[in-house]
């Protein structure tokens, strides 16, 4: 592999930055800058100077091929956080043949060089935009390889059964019993149970990776963009006495006890002959079916039928001015309430997504759901037949971690790293 380079901290200015460099030459080039490096793992401080001038003063740090991140050589340089010092490192560096590293090329180089499975890097890249600690504990078992440990365990049974038919085919006119071993069929089933679980909690982590949205709907003048100001704490959106002020939607992004929960403020629910107002209450109408969970707003707990769900919360507004009914009311001008109403969000949600599983990603749904249906309804069908749906599964279980045929998917996934990673 030819030798790449990145800036592997955020560009700009900074207490540090790091170069990171990979592939054939890597140590030759650094040391070019910095001198002879020290052994592998171990850091030193150098001098950084080009042709005889010194540039900065460094950490130097280099990993031997195989046992880098990368699987290569690597090298990485800890300097100073002047943008105009690391412009000229890497001035540097391309005039001695290397050059810049395409986003998330040092992670494709650590997948083609057997570090990592493509499913740890799912994990990796859903770690690096991780904004909650659902969302990272997620990431960070994924990333961790305990879904490849997983696959790993499913695939040996598969293995195992797979062997056993295999004796009953290959030895059917000799001494061996040429029907199917019982052991196959226990084998069969419970890889099927298992991965119709991880099937099942689909859904749930693809909403932990991906986070929920909550429509806040209702009457104009119910106070939803009040309410929607109050927990950003600052004006986000305009509020007025005027009906029909909200012609837009709205979201505000919030962390919610390690949830991601992106609140929609959305226009007053009524008949208009305002084109826009009619146009901007039509996609309240649409987001808000298509919301996770909708807040019903009111002054007297009225609910929008047509939008109503299973699960759905109806909250008072103005509890501050107008009598409560019932026990649920809340206040955007004073708070009241808005804490209940923020735990009983976090309540219904949590309950969602308590049975997640570790695939997050539709593609890792797809290859475990491809697995789990070739070994359905199998227990009476040939052994040669038992033999191939055997077969099929573990492909599935070998493209879940990348170790056949995803070529087409490689660059999807790569496109969305950062440079330098």
């Amino acid at each position: 592999m030819e030798l790449i380079f990145a800036e592997a901290t955020p560009p700009g200015r900074g207490g540090v930055s790091v170069i990171r460099l990979s592939g054939e030459g890597a140590r030759q080039a650094a040391e070019a800058l910095v001198g002879e490096l020290p052994v592998a793992r171990m850091a030193y401080f150098r001098n950084l100077a080009d042709r005889g001038e010194i540039i900065d003063q460094v950490l130097a740090l280099r990993f031997d091929a195989g046992a880098s991140f990368t699987g290569e050589e690597v090298v990485e340089l800890h300097l100073h956080g002047a943008p105009v010092v690391v412009r000229r490192v890497e001035a540097v560096l391309l005039g001695s043949g290397a050059r810049v590293a395409e986003a998330g090329e040092f992670t494709k180089r650590a997948f083609l060089n057997g570090r990592m499975d493509l499913a740890e890097i799912e994990g990796l890249g859903d770690l690096l935009v991780a904004e909650t600690e659902s969302q990272r504990r997620l990431a960070v078992r994924t990333a961790g390889g305990e879904l490849a440990k997983r696959a790993a365990h499913w695939r040996s049974l598969l293995i195992e059964a797979g062997a056993l038919v295999e004796v009953s085919v290959d030895f059917a006119d000799e001494d061996v019993p040429d029907e199917v071993p019982p052991r196959v069929y226990e084998i069969i089933a419970e890889v099927r149970d298992l991965l119709q679980l991880e099937v099942d909690g689909f859904s749930a982590a693809e909403q932990i990776r991906k986070g929920f949205e909550v429509a806040i709907v209702g009457p104009p003048n119910a106070g939803k963009s009040s309410l929607l100001n109050r927990l950003a704490k600052r004006d986000v959106a305009i509020t007025s006495e005027r009906a029909g002020t909200t012609r837009d939607i709205l979201e505000l992004r919030m962390d919610i006890r390690g949830l991601a929960v992106t609140f929609l403020d959305t226009a007053g629910l009524r008949t208009s002959e305002d084109e826009v107002e009619a146009t901007g209450i039509q996609r309240a109408r649409d987001r808000a079916q298509a919301a996770d969970l909708r807040i019903h707003l009111s002054d007297d707990r009225s609910v929008e039928r047509s939008l109503w769900q299973e699960g759905d919360i109806v909250a008072q507004g103005k509890s501050d001015l107008l009598p409560r009914i019932g026990s649920y009311g809340i206040s955007s001008l004073t708070g009241e309430g808005i804490a209940g109403l923020l735990e009983q969000v976090h309540a219904t949600l949590r309950e969602r997504v308590a049975n997640a599983s570790l695939i997050s990603h539709e593609r890792q749904r797809q290859e475990l759901d491809d697995a789990r249906s070739a070994l359905l309804d199998v227990e009476h069908l040939p052994a040669e037949i038992i033999a191939e749906a055997l077969r099929h599964a573990n492909h599935a279980l070998d493209r879940l971690v990348g170790k056949i045929g995803v070529e087409d998917y490689l660059e999807k996934i790569f496109s969305s790293f950062c440079i330098g990673k």
